[in-house]
C-alpha cells in the first residue's frame, strides 16, 4: 500500500513537471527565448533556479553521504559554498548580466566572452564551446545516476530501467519548454527541496526523543569537524573543500540566470531570496548526514549506499514511523526535484553552446529561429544520450562526478569571468590562456594515473579547482601582460559596464 502512494506522489509531480513544458512550448519563438527566455525572469524565480540548477542531487545525496560516512569534518565544503554563493550573487550577478546585454546582447558564455574580448579569430569561442561540453557530459551524467539510484532504491527496479525513465521525464519537459520550462520548473523544484530537507531530519529527530548517541558510538570524534573519518583533519583538507567556493563564478548554467533577469531591480530581489536559500538548504543537508547515521540502523557505508541516506530516512520515517506514505512520496520527489533542476540546465546550456557558438558562430548558416530551436532540440537529445552512456556504470559516485563537472568548469572559467568583469587591463590572449590552462590542469590533475598508477589528485590529496584556478589566474593575467593592450573601445565598454551607463 504503501508503494502505491508513493507511485502517486512520484505521478502528479512528474505530471505537473510535463505539463509547465508543453505550457511554456508558444513562448519559444527564438533562440533567445529558448535559451534565455527572452531575459524576461523575475527575481523571486531567477532566485530558486540558480541555486535549484546549482545544488543538483548532490545536496540531498552526495554531501549528505560524505557527512554520514566521514563526519562533519565534511562540512568545510558547505562552508566554501556558502561564501562562493554570497560572493557570485554580490560581485558577479549585477555586472555580469550588464555587460552580457553591453556586448552585443550575448545568450551564452561563450558568446560573452567573444563579444567582451572582440576576438574576431574565434579562439575563446571554440576553447569555452569545448570545456562546456566536456564538462558538462560529466556533470549531466553524474544527475542521471543520482536518477538511476532514486528509482532503483525506492521501487527495487533495475537500474538501467530506473536510468531510462529519469533521462526521459528529463528529456520531455527540456525539449518542449526550453530555458522557460526549465526556470519554472527550477522554482517548483527548489521550493520542494527546501521543504524535504526542512522536515525530514526534523522528523527523524522527534522519532528518536532528540538521541544522537548512535552517531558517536563507533567514533567518538564524528561530531568534531576538525576530525574527518576519524583522524584530525588536515590543511590540505580544510583548504580543498572549501576551494568548492571557487567555482561559482565559472559555472554557465548559474551565471546565465544571472543574463537572463529582466532588470537590475529583480536581481537585487533575487540576492537575498538566493543566499537565504543556499544558507538553510547547505546547513540542513548536513544535519541529514548526521542524523542519518543515528536513525539508520543499517551500515550504509559497508554497503556502499551512503549516498542513498536520504532516501532511506523518508522511506523509514513516513511509511514505518509516521505512516503518510504521501507525503513521503512527495518528499523523495524533492530529491528528483534536485536531481531534474541540475540535469535540466546542464543539457540546455551545453546544447546552447552547441547551437549558439560552434554551429551559428563557426558555420554562420543563415535559419529561421523556428528551426534553430529544433536544431537545438537535437542537440539536446544527443548530449542527454551520450551523458546516458556515461551514467549506465551504477557504481560511479554521484560525489565524484561533480566534483570533477565542478573543479573543470570551476577553473576553465571562474578566473576568466572575474577579470573580464573586474580587470580592464584583461585582453584574448589572457583570457584564452585562462580557458586552457583551467581546464587541462584539472584534466591532468583528475584524470591521467601518472604516479604509480594514482592521478596528482590521489596522491597529493589536493582539491583540483585549488589547483587549477589559480594556476588559471595567473595565466590570465600573465598572459594579459605579455601582449598589447585591449583597444579603446573595449577600455570603453569596460568602463561604461562599471559606470552603468548605456546599459
Amino acid at each position: 500500500m504503501s508503494t502505491g502512494w508513493i507511485v502517486l506522489a512520484f505521478v502528479i509531480y512528474l505530471s505537473v513537471m510535463v505539463l509547465v513544458g508543453v505550457y511554456s512550448l508558444k513562448q519559444n519563438n527564438s533562440s533567445e527565448d529558448y535559451f534565455l527566455g527572452g531575459r524576461r525572469l523575475g527575481g523571486l524565480v531567477a532566485a530558486l533556479s540558480a541555486q535549484a540548477s546549482d545544488m543538483s542531487g548532490w545536496l540531498l545525496m552526495g554531501l549528505p553521504g560524505s557527512i554520514y560516512a566521514l563526519g562533519t569534518g565534511q562540512i568545510w565544503i558547505a562552508v566554501g559554498l556558502f561564501i562562493g554563493t554570497v560572493l557570485n550573487w554580490l560581485f558577479i550577478a549585477s555586472r555580469l548580466r550588464r555587460y552580457t546585454i553591453r556586448a552585443n546582447n550575448a545568450v551564452t558564455l561563450p558568446q560573452y566572452l567573444e563579444n567582451r574580448f572582440h576576438d574576431d579569430k574565434r579562439g575563446l569561442l571554440l576553447v569555452s564551446s569545448l570545456a562546456i561540453m566536456i564538462f558538462f557530459l560529466v556533470y549531466t551524467a553524474s544527475a542521471l545516476a543520482a536518477g538511476g539510484q532514486l528509482f532503483t532504491t525506492v521501487f527495487g527496479i533495475d537500474y538501467k530501467l530506473s536510468l531510462t525513465i529519469g533521462a526521459i521525464v528529463i528529456l520531455t519537459y527540456t525539449l518542449l519548454g526550453g530555458f522557460t520550462a526549465v526556470c519554472d520548473t527550477d522554482f517548483i523544484q527548489g521550493t520542494v527541496m527546501l521543504i524535504a530537507l526542512l522536515a525530514v531530519p526534523i522528523v527523524a529527530l522527534a522519532m528518536m526523543g532528540g538521541d544522537m548517541s548512535a552517531a558517536t558510538s563507533v567514533d567518538p570524534n564524528y561530531l568534531n569537524p576538525m576530525y574527518d573519518g576519524g583522524n584530525k583533519i588536515t590543511l590540505v583538507s580544510i583548504l580543498s573543500q572549501l576551494a568548492w567556493g571557487l567555482g561559482y563564478c565559472g559555472m554557465p548554467h548559474i551565471l546565465v540566470r544571472f543574463m537572463a533577469v529582466k532588470s537590475d531591480k529583480e536581481l537585487n530581489k533575487a540576492k537575498g531570496i538566493g543566499i537565504a536559500w543556499v544558507a538553510l538548504s547547505l546547513a540542513f543537508a548536513c544535519v541529514i548526514g548526521i542524523v542519518g547515521r543515528a536513525y539508520i540502523a543499517q551500515d550504509l557505508v559497508a554497503e556502499g549506499t551512503q549516498e542513498r541516506v536520504f532516501m532511506y530516512m523518508i522511506i523509514k520515517a513516513f511509511t514505518e514511523d509516521v505512516r503518510i506514505p504521501l507525503i513521503g512520496g512527495i518528499f523523495l520527489c524533492g530529491i528528483l526535484a534536485a536531481i531534474m533542476s541540475t540535469a535540466d540546465s546542464q543539457l540546455l546550456v551545453t546544447a546552447s553552446s552547441v547551437t549558439e557558438d560552434l554551429y551559428m558562430g563557426f558555420f554562420r548558416q543563415k535559419q529561421s529561429d523556428k528551426k534553430m530551436v529544433w536544431f537545438s532540440r537535437i542537440v539536446v537529445v544527443i548530449v542527454a544520450v551520450i551523458a546516458y552512456f556515461i551514467a549506465l556504470d551504477p557504481s560511479s559516485s554521484i560525489m565524484g562526478l561533480v566534483s570533477d563537472a565542478w573543479a573543470g568548469l570551476g577553473a576553465a572559467f571562474g578566473p576568466t569571468v572575474l577579470l573580464s568583469l573586474y580587470w580592464k587591463r584583461t585582453n584574448t590572449k589572457g583570457a584564452f590562456a585562462g580557458i586552457v590552462v583551467g581546464a587541462l590542469t584539472v584534466i591532468f590533475w583528475d584524470y591521467l594515473p601518472l604516479f604509480g598508477g594514482q592521478t596528482a589528485g590521489a596522491v597529493t590529496g589536493v582539491y583540483s579547482l585549488l589547483i587549477g584556478f589559480f594556476l588559471s589566474l595567473i595565466a590570465v593575467v600573465v598572459a594579459s601582460l605579455a601582449t598589447e593592450e585591449p583597444s579603446s573601445e573595449m577600455v570603453k565598454e569596460f568602463e561604461d559596464v562599471r559606470s552603468g551607463r548605456d546599459i
